[in-house]
């Protein structure tokens, strides 16, 4: 039985420290969890999670890594970011320790996805 979750059931969660040893989540779990993730999509290896951002310019992209620093930090779970032609901003979320997916990249992408950002028009 699959359980679902919204975006408010991932804000309220923390992320777990994972070593290791932890199964990935299914395909199908993933694509659950992600259903609470508005614009966030699924690698086609079901191993990541990303989404992308044209922000205003590279202040607004650069202001949006720093706040997720600080998101990453207190959660002890840390993303790849990526900003490119100087406003062109991706994350992409996987437990790295497992090679794949984890609840932590969906409690972390919930978190990112609440952070005020500044996008072009």
């Amino acid at each position: 039985m699959t359980r679902s979750c919204n975006l408010d059931d991932l804000l309220k969660k923390k992320c777990v420290p994972c070593e290791g040893g932890v199964p990935m989540l299914t395909r199908d779990r993933a694509v659950e969890l992600l259903k609470s993730l508005r614009g966030w999509t699924l690698a086609g290896d079901a191993k990541s999670i990303g989404k992308h951002w044209l922000m205003k310019d590279f202040v607004a992209a650069v202001d949006l890594i720093d706040r997720i620093k600080k998101v990453a930090e207190a959660e002890d779970h840390h993303p790849d970011l990526h900003l490119t032609g100087y406003r062109k901003f991706s994350v992409e979320l996987s437990t790295h320790a497992i090679g794949g997916l984890s609840e932590n990249d969906f409690i972390l992408a919930a978190k990112i996805e609440k952070l005020p950002k500044k996008l072009k028009g």
